[in-house]
């Protein structure tokens, strides 16, 4: 029996982390990466093992395309041995991001280009990597995690919402470029999500943003997982989507 498998990035924590245990317990190979935060992954990877599922650590920056390429040299290797050369991601999972808050015109160019690389360089590299070996393969799923943000653009948030827009952008366009290879790629607009980009919120300040709420709460990290893992699993048809998470904020 053929063993599936899924690439999350950002998986040390949060969505990533959510989505890594969700994937995991469907009995997936998850391959789980993160850029520093060493000791967060391998809580989830003990987790992972822990209920015995499998997983593969990859540390390494997925905004350097160098990096990149040196993790999917690593993951076609390991799904070559699963699966008797068959090198493909069953899913890819773009999650890692950072957020930025503040004025346009306090940005220093490195912020700048960081904020861009982390939430949509990462994206286009890790997406170029993984493509090859879905279209021998004439299948795939590739879920990008994104922000209501790109959507409705935020206030002291210009160059995430950017980012995030042209993740929508590259979505819609990627999603109709590989429609004939028969994989779907879509993106999940996220609203408020109880993880630790919210920390720097006071707690005044979080019961004021769930007043803003129409479902009167933060969406939890389980709840988004459970969603990705929905796309992963079926709707063939739905393909080049941006697909609101928001709890009807937008």
């Amino acid at each position: 029996m053929r063993t599936k498998t899924v690439f999350i990035t950002g998986s040390s924590r949060g969505i990533g982390r959510a989505c890594a245990l969700r994937f995991a317990a469907a009995g997936y190979h998850v391959f789980i990466n993160c850029k520093k935060s060493i000791k967060d992954l391998k809580i989830t990877e003990n987790k992972i093992t822990q209920n015995g599922g499998s997983c593969t650590s990859l540390t390494g920056d997925v905004a350097n395309p160098d990096d990149v390429r040196r993790i999917f040299h690593e993951i076609e290797r390991i799904c070559s041995g699963l699966n008797d050369g068959d090198k493909h991601l069953d899913v890819l999972v773009n999650n890692a991001g950072v957020a930025y808050i503040g004025l346009l015109t306090d940005m220093s160019d490195a912020d700048w280009d960081h904020i861009l690389s982390a939430n949509l360089s990462s994206a286009f590299y890790c997406c170029r990597a993984a493509i090859p070996a879905m279209v021998s393969a004439k299948e795939g799923k590739i879920i990008n995690i994104s922000s209501m943000w790109g959507t409705g653009g935020a206030s002291c948030e210009a160059a995430y919402s950017a980012a995030k827009s042209g993740l929508h952008g590259l979505t819609k366009a990627l999603g109709k470029e590989l429609a004939p290879s028969n994989i779907q790629v879509n993106a999940i607009a996220c609203g408020v999500i109880d993880t630790a980009m919210n920390n720097q919120l006071t707690e005044t300040e979080k019961k004021e943003l769930e007043y803003e709420i129409p479902a009167g709460r933060f969406a939890t990290p389980k709840e988004v997982a459970e969603l990705v893992f929905d796309l992963s699993q079926k709707h063939t048809y739905l393909t080049s989507q941006i697909i609101g998470f928001d709890g009807g904020f937008l």
